[in-house]
């Protein structure tokens, strides 16, 4: 009997060149002022500036790539609080297929609208009162569409995973990988390929405290459920991890950290006025632990900026003065 990991780093390797060409390969950002700030040597792995500006591209690809050709003639369903819909929707697009998303009805209007735009049907519903997953499975089986999941899905992981191959790849060895957790994706591919890369790199998920499920679960040995998170990080707003997700990340991840709301607000205004990146508050919340002094005895650091997917006005309503 064996006993395979349901993600390999050949499986983020093997995503890697299916969604070359068509996902961007994203800047590693640098900064000494921000060197100075953390004591550390900082890079940031910009996937606020991926297709759909967020992560979820990759995997999102990955996956609906896969599909068989009546399969994406039949049309691709996803429930999602935002930039999975998104990117399944340009998934979708990109393959000549068609989406239909259940998104939450308090949704940033950004991403309601960018979804629509890549050309999907949109349906809403109550996050704090329904079932997505339940509600998306129904779905999905009433129109024969197939389901692409936010993070409960091998194919996923692995094209999330692809972020953290290129962020080592770029910037070489690290001491501490950071990555924001919401349902896990990124996180469990990130350790993947991260671990597979170097066994003694550190792997440190960042939740937002009002949404610290995952911590909660790994401290317990087994998967917690807390109330729906209410967090400005939306995108981090899950009540428990992923069955898969968090199969690996409790094999893999060395650390949970927590932040507020105040901190991720901190690192977004910083990211803007200093760096010169927009960021939105669940991609800000690596870089909020980093400039904390919560990732200690780290001499080079990598950070994953997960998302930048914020219109103005709320960026205006989080972040002025």
């Amino acid at each position: 009997m064996t006993n395979t990991p349901p993600v390999t780093l050949d499986d983020v390797r093997d995503a890697a060149e299916r969604i070359k060409g068509v996902a961007h390969r994203t800047p590693v950002l640098r900064s000494r002022t921000l060197d100075a700030l953390v004591g550390a040597e900082v890079h940031l792995k910009c996937e606020n500036l991926q297709r759909i500006g967020a992560f979820k591209f990759r995997g999102a690809y990955n996956a609906a790539s896969r599909l068989s050709p009546g399969q994406l003639a039949a049309g691709i369903a996803a429930y999602s609080s935002g930039n999975h819909a998104q990117a399944v929707a340009l998934a979708a697009r990109e393959l000549g297929s068609s989406a239909v998303i259940l998104m939450p009805e308090d949704t940033p209007r950004v991403k309601r609208d960018a979804t629509a735009g890549y050309g999907a049907e949109v349906l809403t519903y109550d996050r704090y009162t329904g079932d997505r997953v339940a509600l998306g499975e129904a779905m999905a089986a009433e129109r024969g569409l197939t389901l692409i999941p936010p993070y409960e899905h091998p194919h996923v992981i692995a094209g999330q995973g692809t972020a953290a191959l290129e962020l080592i790849e770029e910037a070489g060895e690290l001491d501490a990988l950071v990555v924001p957790v919401g349902g896990g994706g990124l996180l469990a591919g990130s350790a993947t390929a991260a671990k597979g890369l170097d066994a003694g790199m550190r792997v440190i998920g960042v939740e937002p405290e009002a949404g610290d499920d995952t911590k909660r679960s790994l401290e317990a040995g087994h998967r917690v459920t807390i109330p729906v998170p209410r967090t400005i990080a939306d995108g981090q707003a899950a009540e428990t991890p992923g069955e898969l997700t968090f199969s690996i990340n409790q094999r893999l991840v060395d650390d949970i950290l927590l932040v507020s709301d105040d901190e991720v607000r901190a690192a977004m205004r910083l990211a803007f006025e200093r760096l010169k990146t927009v960021v939105e508050p669940s991609g800000a919340t690596g870089l909020a632990a980093v400039l904390k002094g919560r990732v200690e005895g780290a001499r080079r650091i990598g950070v994953i900026l997960s998302g930048g997917n914020i219109d103005a006005s709320r960026f205006a309503e989080l972040c002025g003065d």
